[in-house]
């Protein structure tokens, strides 16, 4: 195994906090990586998304997925700031051995690009479905 491992850490939050506040905490748990020198991969929000069960009568969790790597004794720190927060209703850590992860680009980005797409796809795609259309009304 050349790849050096890396840690994944998904939390949920309550999904009653504001959006403000959403990032607030994005930010805390990446400063609290960087203050025990460890590499923040990647911090990506999930979104808001349905539970499988209720945990503290909240039946939807706000998802972050947070990609780190270090030594593995900033898992302890990271979690135990979790564990005192009480807008993380869970929260779990992973060791991976795979690939490192890609940074995802920001949606405004993917936004812009999808609209470029859309446009010469739709243009390309009419004719033939309008083709197809006349086949077999004959």
């Amino acid at each position: 195994m050349s790849e050096t491992p890396y840690y994944e850490t998904m939390y949920i939050l309550r999904p009653d906090i504001p959006e403000e506040e959403v990032d607030s905490h994005l930010k805390k748990y990446s400063e609290i990586l960087e203050k025990s020198e460890t590499e923040v991969l990647d911090s990506q929000m999930r979104g808001k998304r349905r539970l499988a069960y209720p945990i503290a009568k909240h039946k939807e969790g706000i998802y972050v997925q947070l990609s780190h790597k270090g030594n593995g004794q900033q898992v302890a720190t990271l979690e135990r700031a979790m564990r005192l927060s009480e807008d993380v209703i869970r929260y779990i850590t992973v060791k991976q051995d795979g690939p490192l992860p890609t940074p995802k680009p920001t949606s405004k980005e993917d936004d812009t690009e999808k609209e470029e797409v859309k446009p010469t796809e739709d243009k390309t795609e009419s004719p033939a479905k309008e083709e197809k259309k006349e086949d077999s009304k004959e």
